[in-house]
């Protein structure tokens, strides 16, 4: 293997390479920064590159290696960090004007972890302001785009981490999943993406959304990737009250099904799927017969109140989370603001975007007196059911399969109505509320050759097991691929 071909590489392999004394770690910094240079321009998918700490890095594993000393288990691996989670001393804008010069006092938990781990962290990615939104156009600072097709989205919110690992910038990226932030991303551009079951994975540094839904996990190029990943990040953490104190699971997978592993599909749910999808879906359903799975049908019905059921907790506990940002304490400060009403209310005026601020407001409307009975309690009743029909549905099934979004990647601008945007999430919202773990992996492409991509989505703390049916219909179908714009090695 040449350095011109590193990007070809998974990051075990990469790793690997590296603790073989074939690569250098300052070499393969080197070669992802290069990469980084020459495509981000058109591509959009990292707001703030992170060379000098790379290669610092780089040169301290370099050095580590030379002496024998341990190396841990992402040594060398480059990682690229959605930016509304925390890099001691690095910028985190969440995308957003209000903390454009917002520097992080500390680590969030997760890039804590795989630093210790001796990943490289090599830069901060894209995405839709404070995670909200579903195509990452709703970046305060420039969109990004899908290497598949650079007038498409790449999906949102973590698009540009999405972005990224399908260009090969980085091997593995960092999202956070309030409502498919990971897995429709992934999905739009053709790479693996996995949110963990909600508290595995600590939350700690990472800038609120709705506190009750948000998840980070891993975005690769394939599950084992990923498995990797979540062996080093889902730990237990103090910093974090919802973070699950349980051992730390062992991810060892294999390319064989269980005998008698059963797959729900709910049918009744998927009824209106385009032809496109739908076929795609079933052509996944029948890979996952050959290898052995029963396929049982799950009544699901009531997941198409989930749409409606988010948009109001979500956007509830954005408002709470998001009146931090008073003009005060951090961010952005209004200067022609004369009293401390103005400091407010200018400065969230001209920090927050458009879709922050509808947010916000349709939030402080659900919460507010005489309509949070009408519509808060109500939805959290009904989030309630939901959890309840996944526990009745896990009662026949290991595991459910689902699309992942009811089309492939669009394209920039075509979706105007803010209805229609956020149907988009309706395969993916219903594991946030939840809170059980789900993977999107690709499926296949469509008849404009955009990637399509399916779910499998597990019980509470099934989180290894998910893993696993993934892993097996990856290993049978070998649907990844790099984008044609970048496959050519890097000059």
């Amino acid at each position: 293997m040449t350095l011109k071909r590193l990007h070809h590489l998974s990051a075990i392999e990469l790793r690997d390479l590296f603790l073989q004394g074939e690569v250098s770690a300052v070499e393969i910094a080197t070669y992802f920064l290069k990469r980084i240079q020459k495509h981000n321009k058109d591509l959009g998918a990292f707001l703030t590159p992170l060379e000098a700490r790379a290669l610092l890095k780089a040169e301290a594993l370099d050095r580590k290696r030379s002496q024998n000393k341990p190396l841990g288990k992402m040594a060398a691996i480059p990682v690229a960090i959605k930016d509304n989670m925390h890099v001691n001393g690095e910028i985190t804008t969440c995308a957003s004007h209000f903390l454009v010069d917002y520097k992080a006092p500390f680590d969030s938990t997760a890039s804590r972890l795989m630093e210790e781990e001796d990943a490289i962290l090599i830069g901060k990615t894209n995405l839709d302001e404070f995670a909200m939104g579903s195509s990452n156009e709703n970046s305060a600072f420039f969109p990004a785009h899908n290497p598949w097709n650079l007038k498409c989205v790449p999906g949102g919110s973590s698009g540009g981490s999405a972005a990224a690992v399908a260009a090969r910038l980085a091997p593995i990226a960092t999202g956070s999943d309030t409502g498919g932030s990971i897995r429709q991303p992934a999905g739009f551009c053709g790479i693996v993406g996995y949110k963990p079951t909600y508290g595995r994975v600590s939350r700690y540094g990472l800038v609120a959304f709705a506190s009750s839904l948000d998840q980070i996990g891993p975005m690769t190029t394939n599950v084992a990737d990923a498995a990797l990943t979540m062996e080093v990040i889902g730990r237990y953490c103090t910093h974090d009250a919802t973070s699950l104190d349980l051992p730390q699971e062992s991810y060892l997978l294999s390319k064989e099904l269980e005998p008698g592993t059963v797959i729900g599909v709910p049918w009744q749910f998927l009824q209106n799927l385009k032809p496109e999808v739908l076929e795609n879906f079933q052509e996944a359903v029948e890979s996952m017969k050959r290898l052995g799975a029963k396929i049982v049908d799950v009544d699901l019905d009531l997941l198409k109140y989930s749409i409606a059921v988010y948009y109001i907790l979500a956007t509830a506990e954005a408002s709470t989370n998001l009146a931090r940002f008073d003009g005060i304490r951090y961010g952005l400060r209004a200067r022609q603001a004369k009293t401390l009403e103005e400091v407010y209310e200018l400065s969230r005026q001209k920090g927050f975007g458009q879709e922050v601020k509808k947010r916000i407001m349709l939030g402080t409307y659900v919460l507010s007196s005489g309509f949070q009975d009408a519509y808060y309690k109500k939805a959290q009743k009904v989030r309630t059911l939901i959890l309840e029909g996944f526990e009745k549905a896990f009662s026949k099934c290991d595991t459910i399969m689902m699309p992942i979004a009811p089309s492939a990647a669009f394209e920039r601008g075509s979706i105007s109505d803010p209805i229609e945007m956020y149907l988009q999430d309706i395969f993916t919202v219903p594991a946030n509320l939840a809170g059980i773990p789900a993977i999107s992996v690709p499926s296949g492409y469509d008849r404009r050759h955009m990637p399509l991509g399916i779910q499998f989505i597990g019980p509470q703390l099934c989180d290894v097991p998910v893993l696993q049916y993934a892993y097996a219909y990856e290993q049978a179908t070998r649907h990844a691929k790099i984008p044609p714009l970048y496959v050519e090695d890097h000059k």
